[in-house]
């Protein structure tokens, strides 16, 4: 007992600052991304501040503590880019943890399987899924109006229809092979052989 009761300032210390981080990422004030971003680090100033000071103290039983801050201010700037995606785009209505991003996919495999029959995955959810995932989710039980989908920036959709485009050709690439792997690389050597080779 005498030897955790001189860790209990250090837990206590720990805790708080979880707390803090949850609370803020909450965000039930309503923050703006950059209030939350602001707070958020001088959290984590306040964290590292804490370490530096027991390590130049030279304090018992912060080497635990030490270590865990200094595994939460590594996972923090690894997931820093990401990490407040979710307030910049509020309105869009992004997920804010992993638990409500599961829910968010599976209501969309929930709505596939209802209208398709199917057990596993649509084969159209793999090759344009950051299409149909996201026009399943967010199209409003009561449709859509042709102002709705109208392309805001035309550039953008160009260039994701020929990402899209790409992709398709992939799949059907895989299927050709799949019939006929003989014709498939006979016409392949062909074409290199053209490439290659002057008319």
């Amino acid at each position: 007992m005498s030897k955790t009761e001189q860790s209990w300032p250090q837990i206590r210390t720990g805790y708080d600052w979880v707390y803090q981080a949850q609370h803020l990422l909450t965000n039930k004030e309503g923050l703006c991304v950059e209030e939350i971003r602001r707070a958020y680090r001088q959290l984590l100033a306040q964290m590292l501040a804490h370490r530096r000071d027991q390590e130049a103290a030279g304090a018992s039983g912060s080497g635990w503590l030490s270590s865990a801050v200094t595994q939460f201010l590594k996972v923090t700037k690894s997931y820093w880019k990401g990490l407040f995606r979710c307030y910049e785009y509020a309105s869009v209505g992004i997920p804010r943890t992993d638990n409500d991003l599961e829910q968010y996919f599976g209501s969309v495999r929930y709505r596939e399987r209802r209208a398709t029959g199917r057990k596993g995955a649509c084969p159209a959810i793999v090759v344009r899924g950051n299409v149909r995932v996201i026009a399943a989710v967010g199209t409003p039980s009561e449709g859509l109006q042709a102002d709705d989908i109208r392309p805001m920036d035309v550039t953008q959709w160009t260039i994701l229809r020929r990402s899209l485009e790409q992709r398709q050709e992939g799949r059907r690439a895989q299927l050709r092979f799949r019939r006929d792997p003989t014709a498939y690389l006979a016409k392949l050597e062909d074409d290199l052989l053209k490439l290659i080779l002057p008319p």
